[in-house]
């Protein structure tokens, strides 16, 4: 059965265009189109979609208002279209904290090529949201009961993390709230996060999880030194590694390479971790697609680190710690609401 979405955007040039693009993919059947946040409640009540795309910015009823009234009435995965703008970052950020589960970014010129790279990600996502919901709703086949994990909180001897290292994608700023809002800011350690995000995202991430948290929480600049209780977030665009020795290792920010996948990348951070930290580090691997993350792991496990994955019912997207999972590079598989707990046992 194919994935039914409902399009939301006040140009109707951009709805026709993202309905053909969504159309021309036999897995997704565009079931509507609203042209402001009112026109979308009515139609999720009638049409009933499995995903929604929806503009921040609208006339009669802007999206986030839209949005908080529909997971009001009807929850619906939601991907929200933004402009690659400081402010539009920051509505965006309110949308995913209003319950979307991911954004990409509008562009009139990119979405008029309907084989272009960003009309690919688009039914990607769309793919990948929906097939999330199918999978959530499947009960009738018994599910296998998951492997017990082959390390615990409690085989981590008490001082040898130095290193929090967190990767994420797809949901991954909703996942990321819900772990740092619970730590302390006297955190003995510091924390590195490589969410996929845009660089304009990033900053505006990084500036709201500081409001939110005890922690600090800072965009990661070049030789930026590692200090305890802070949180580093990669800035989007680029790529952020470890240097140095582990008792006064430095953060280096570098220009992204046109052969890797993602910018900033997760296997990226987590191989220069390993050099720096060894054995030292807890790498977290939280929801998203694909399956960045999964190299970084190996390298990290070759070393004696540890890893932990989300699960799957607490996932956005089970593709990266699922991957991460299936290739044997994780210790203990948690819950989201799970991680701050079990991080302040072993710490």
């Amino acid at each position: 059965m194919a994935i039914k979405v409902l399009v939301v955007d006040d140009s109707n040039f951009f709805c026709r265009r993202v309905a053909q693009i969504l159309s021309a993919d036999p897995e997704i059947k565009v079931v509507g189109i609203a042209n402001n946040g009112r026109e979308a409640i009515d139609k999720v009540r009638q049409l009933k979609p499995d995903v929604i795309t929806l503009d921040v910015e609208m006339p009669v009823m802007d999206g986030i208002t839209a949005l908080k009234q529909i997971m009001k009435e009807h929850p619906t995965k939601a991907l929200m279209l933004s402009s690659l703008t400081y402010e539009g970052a920051k509505l965006t950020l309110d949308a995913l904290d209003a319950g979307a589960v991911d954004f990409m970014l509008k562009s009139y010129e990119g979405i008029s090529q309907a084989s272009g790279e960003l009309a690919s990600l688009l039914r990607k996502k769309v793919r990948s949201i929906g097939q999330s919901v199918r999978t959530s709703t499947v009960t009738s086949t018994p599910q296998k009961a998951p492997e017990a994990p082959r390390a615990t909180s409690a085989s981590i001897p008490q001082g040898q993390i130095k290193l929090i290292a967190i990767g994420a994608s797809t949901g991954g700023p909703v996942a990321l709230q819900k772990i740092l809002t619970e730590l302390p800011g006297n955190f003995p350690i510091p924390i590195t996060i490589t969410q996929h995000m845009p660089g304009t995202f990033t900053g505006a991430f990084a500036q709201r999880m500081n409001s939110l948290c005890e922690l600090t929480v800072v965009e990661a600049e070049n030789n930026t030194p590692l200090r305890p209780g802070h949180v580093y977030v990669a800035p989007g665009g680029k790529q952020m590694l470890i240097e140095g020795v582990s008792s006064s290792a430095k953060i280096r920010i570098k220009d992204t390479d046109a052969r890797l996948q993602y910018a900033p990348c997760v296997d990226v951070t987590y191989a220069s971790a390993a050099k720096v930290f060894s054995a030292n580090v807890l790498a977290i691997v939280l929801t998203g697609m694909g399956a960045d993350g999964r190299e970084g792991a190996r390298i990290l496990k070759e070393v004696g680190a540890t890893v932990w994955t989300q699960d799957e019912a607490s996932c956005v997207v089970y593709g990266m710690p699922m991957s991460v999972k299936r290739a044997g590079f994780s210790d203990l598989e948690l819950g989201i609401d799970a991680f701050a707990t079990q991080v302040k046992k072993v710490v």
